[in-house]
């Protein structure tokens, strides 16, 4: 990501990098996002699938729901029994955990993950995530430049050019 513009670093309060990563907090987080994906909507499943500490597992689940990123609701028939489910802002970081997943596959384990997700139509696998351009190239880090919001293309702008 070249070119003479370049992101603020220091300008943390501003920036969504630091803020996803507080909102995701570190690794059980993502475990735990990874077993709601995976229909998993009750601490006591959480725990047991995940062999997390029930005192940790508290904390990460308040602080999904306190962030948005999944729902709590007591059930009907038993208001003492809880579950947890993906708000659509929660879901929103399936692209997130799956680029994630790949990149553990390619770079640190070397092993394809199982099970292999698949395109639920023809049961195919998935492809890489990937960096696109608006009209659908794949795009690599030299492709890519910082751009302040004045200078960026004007789809509207365009049109109006080329009438």
């Amino acid at each position: 990501m070249g070119g003479k513009l370049r992101e603020p670093l220091r300008d943390l309060a501003e920036c969504s990098l630091p803020a996803a990563l507080e909102a995701m907090g570190e690794r059980w987080s993502f475990l735990i996002l990874r077993a709601a994906f995976n229909e998993l909507h009750h601490f006591e499943e959480f725990q047991s699938e995940l062999g997390i500490a029930r005192n940790i597992l508290a904390n990460r689940l308040s602080r999904l729901v306190e962030h948005g990123i999944l729902m709590r609701t007591a059930m009907p028939e038993d208001r003492r029994k809880i579950e947890y489910r993906l708000t659509d802002k929660g879901a929103a970081l399936l692209p997130t955990m799956i680029a994630l997943r790949q990149w553990g596959e390619r770079w640190e384990t070397g092993i394809a993950a199982t099970p292999v997700l698949v395109d639920a139509r023809d049961r195919r696998p998935i492809g890489p995530i990937e960096v696109r351009a608006h009209d659908g190239r794949v795009l690599t880090k030299q492709e890519l430049i910082w751009s302040l919001p004045e200078d960026v293309a004007d789809d509207a702008a365009e049109v109006r050019a080329a009438e």
